[in-house]
């Protein structure tokens, strides 16, 4: 004897909706964790960072890289100024080093700072028989967990030679600029 079975047929359009939110979720989550945990989006704001980095263009800070390791000099980082305030700023010196400036020279325990990233605009001030940099710094000492920081537009820019700046903390790192992202024609990777 034959018996008769019964299917329930699903609902093409019950399945479709649901396999979308899924997806929806999914991609959701995938968002939440790459923006918060790994990446984020950060918008150059002010001419402390010129000639490298301008003023509206938007950058993506690696914010995995200083979990596994520490910063290293010349790496462009973000970093918490104030409560409400992030800055850009380049690494010039580590902890325990000795640094200093004097006009355009930087010096890292009493060697002169390469600087390959400013060449361009200290030859330009050079030709115009201009200094790059007027703010000098008395040799310090960086202290163990913080790192030293200068802005490329050297005498326009807050940074670890203000007091209101200083050394900057490994706590107070979001991360390392890795891409300019906008505006388009400059999309590019950020060298050190």
């Amino acid at each position: 004897m034959e018996q008769d079975q019964t299917v329930e047929k699903a609902n093409p359009i019950k399945n479709e909706v649901w396999e979308w939110i899924k997806a929806l979720l999914i991609a959701a989550a995938l968002v939440f964790f790459i923006r918060w945990l790994i990446f984020a989006p950060f918008i150059v704001e002010g001419p402390s960072m010129e000639p490298n980095f301008h003023t509206g263009e938007r950058l993506i800070v690696n914010k995995l890289t200083y979990r596994f390791g520490n910063p290293e000099r010349g790496e462009v980082l973000v970093f918490h100024a104030t409560k409400d305030k992030d800055y850009i700023k380049r690494v010039i010196a580590l902890p325990g080093e000795k640094v200093r400036v004097e006009g355009d020279q930087v010096y890292v325990n009493g060697q002169l700072l390469d600087e390959p990233y400013l060449k361009q605009a200290l030859d330009e001030a050079a030709k115009q028989g201009i200094p790059y940099n007027t703010r000098n710094y008395p040799e310090q000492t960086v202290p163990e967990g913080s790192i030293f920081v200068m802005g490329d537009n050297r005498s326009n820019s807050s940074d670890s030679r203000d007091s209101t700046v200083g050394f900057v903390k490994y706590e107070q790192i979001v991360g390392r600029a890795d891409l300019i992202f906008w505006p388009f024609d400059k999309i590019s990777l950020v060298h050190f």
